[in-house]
């Protein structure tokens, strides 16, 4: 990639004891972009960012952090990035203003004062300073997290899960303000279960066993797929059976009301869909859970 890069390693692989974790990875993000990070639970994606923010070092492999080396600069690389841990990590019996007091602390930071009081205006945290951080509901935890890590004015962030638990209104809120910071050119990798947090990326990439199975952005993965998707409109436990044994059927999903049906050849799940009797179905759009569905049973033999 170019010197645009915030992230740009090649072959990184790291293994504890006997369990290869992360296999051959290469990984580029640009300047000023969200990058998704997805997988299942144990594909290797906290490790990846663990070893980038320079807390784990890799077993092989190369490459750069923020132009830092990843395998010798991990010190300078930890001055540069905010990273957001899957769990809720700070002092809960302190509140707000005082677990970021401590934050600037750690780094060192002149005018501690200023840039604390900043780091809330810019969060939104200001009404709830004084309140203790154990009383603070998941979303507001995630603002505080997401405070802390901005506190040091990184070039970089590297979100772990970070809305995992969190309501709808706290997850597009936060997503909100992770556009608002890549438009003024902090980069961003971010680690999500969520299809709709997915889309918002302005790229994808998926892993697991430790292994790169696809990446692009969210049309480009759709596109590459090659499936055909459909919408059946009925809801009953008989049909759902029927659309498993149609010829060139992957995937029924009950949807409410409706089946979503997909495959790769697409002619062949139509014919299939007009032969059965008084079955309602149309074309729909193929959507990126049902990529990362068949992404995984493509793989599922190679699991350890």
């Amino acid at each position: 990639m170019s010197s645009e890069s915030a992230i740009d390693v090649h072959g990184l692989s790291k293994s504890f004891g006997d369990k290869h974790v992360v296999n051959d990875l290469n990984l580029q993000v640009g300047k000023g972009e969200i990058f998704g990070f997805l997988g299942p639970n144990g594909s290797g994606k906290t490790t990846v960012i663990r070893m980038l923010c320079g807390l784990l070092t890799p077993d092989a492999g190369s490459g750069t952090c923020l132009g830092f080396d990843v395998l010798s600069q991990s010190a300078e690389i930890k001055k540069q990035v905010g990273y957001m841990t899957q769990r809720f990590s700070f002092y809960e019996d302190l509140s707000i203003r005082e677990n970021l007091d401590f934050v600037a602390r750690l780094y060192d930071m002149p005018n501690r004062k200023q840039t604390v009081q900043a780091g809330m205006e810019d969060l939104g945290l200001m009404d709830r300073a004084d309140q203790l951080a154990g009383t603070l509901s998941g979303g507001w935890k995630q603002r505080l997290a997401l405070a802390a890590c901005m506190l040091h004015r990184p070039r970089l962030l590297l979100l772990d899960e970070p809305t995992a638990g969190v309501d709808p209104k706290a997850r597009r809120d936060f997503w909100d303000e992770i556009h608002r910071l890549a438009e003024q050119g902090i980069s961003v990798l971010v680690s999500t279960h969520y299809m709709d947090e997915a889309a918002r990326c302005h790229r994808l990439a998926y892993i697991a066993y430790g292994h790169l199975l696809a990446s692009g952005t969210p049309e480009a993965l759709i596109d590459q797929s090659g499936l055909s998707s459909f919408s059946v409109k009925d809801n009953s436990s008989a049909l759902a059976e029927r659309l498993r044994k149609l010829p060139g059927v992957q995937q029924v999903v009950a949807m409410g009301n409706v089946y979503s049906v997909s495959g790769q050849d697409g002619a062949l799940i139509e014919a299939g869909l007009a032969g059965l009797p008084d079955v309602r179905f149309e074309r729909t759009d193929t959507g990126l859970e049902q990529v990362f569905i068949q992404l995984m049973e493509n793989v599922q033999d190679a699991a350890p």
